[in-house]
């Protein structure tokens, strides 16, 4: 599929941000006063940021409202109640903190467990495209939650912690992508079950003689060779650098440690980019059987 740069920003961006808040709600001693605000700040720009992209994404923007109205079918309704919900818990328990220097433990644990909501419905609008199989696996909402909460570890200086959850998201990275290579196969489906027609179906010409919406978003293909590289690029940068950055037995002071962290977020941020823009790159929809796409991976 064409990896749309706006939704790419919005799930790179949004999910380090509700990560933070995440540690931030369970944290036995969260920041206060100025220091609180700073971090919350950090938290709200992100999530808030990534939020804001989406929006540029939509075709009509004035029906953006309209999305709340689904939540019992939607995903995509799910993560705007969720995000706004966790906002507003978040937002309140932020406000005690900086304002009254007040920790009201529960209101965070409430608020930390909407935050990792928001980035799982977010995950499932994709994980749950039975015409995407690459994305419709275990694999894709753990992989989102997995670089969410390395991401805000660090942000919420948990380096440790960030350092083991780095290297666990690019392991559930490499099961993606092994799974997501086999899944069209193990689908299915051919132009023959798309069309229900079981014998003789051949494509002899294209639907359509110049490109449609069709064409343009759902049957992108990126070559072999590309694919590899930015693999490789993408986990170095969203998983290994960073974490040998924040896990390696240097004897640091303060502000060179705090400096490494923040070379490593930026590493980290970057191969994010690079994998979520595979994420959309690789992902093969079904519709491309009618315009001659996969026909690599259909039955003989």
């Amino acid at each position: 599929m064409h990896p749309a740069p706006s939704v790419i920003i919005f799930s790179t961006l949004s999910g380090a941000g509700f990560g933070l808040l995440f540690f931030l709600g369970l944290d036995p001693d969260p920041p206060r006063g100025w220091v609180g605000f700073t971090f919350f700040a950090i938290a709200y720009a992100l999530a808030c940021g990534g939020l804001f992209s989406a929006f540029f994404h939509l075709k009509n923007k004035k029906n953006a409202w309209k999305s709340y109205s689904q939540w019992r079918t939607s995903w995509l309704s799910r993560e705007a109640w969720a995000a706004v919900l966790a906002l507003v818990v978040m937002g309140v328990f932020a406000a005690g903190l900086v304002f009254r220097d007040t920790h009201f433990a529960p209101l965070g644990w409430v608020g930390a467990l909407l935050s990792l909501a928001t980035v799982f419905t977010t995950s499932m609008i994709y994980a749950q495209l039975r015409a995407v199989p690459r994305w419709n696996q275990a694999a894709t909402p753990a992989m989102f939650l997995a670089y969410a909460l390395a991401g805000g570890a660090l942000l919420s200086g948990r380096e440790t912690w960030s350092g083991w959850l780095f290297l666990l998201a690019g392991a559930i990275t490499l099961w993606h992508w092994w799974k997501g290579d086999r899944r069209f196969a193990e689908v299915g489906t051919t132009i023959r079950s798309a069309t229900r027609l079981n014998s003789g179906v051949t494509l002899f010409e294209a639907p359509h003689t110049g490109d449609n919406y069709l064409t343009r978003e759902m049957v992108f293909r990126i070559a072999r060779k590309h694919a590899v590289k930015l693999r490789v690029i993408g986990l170095l940068a969203a998983s290994l650098v960073p974490a040998i950055l924040v896990l390696a037995p240097f004897d640091l002071g303060f502000a060179a440690k705090h400096a490494l962290a923040g070379l490593a977020l930026l590493i980290h941020l970057g191969g994010v980019f690079v994998t979520r823009w595979l994420f959309f790159a690789e992902a093969e929809h079904v519709v491309g059987l009618y315009y001659g796409a996969h026909l690599d991976r259909q039955a003989a």
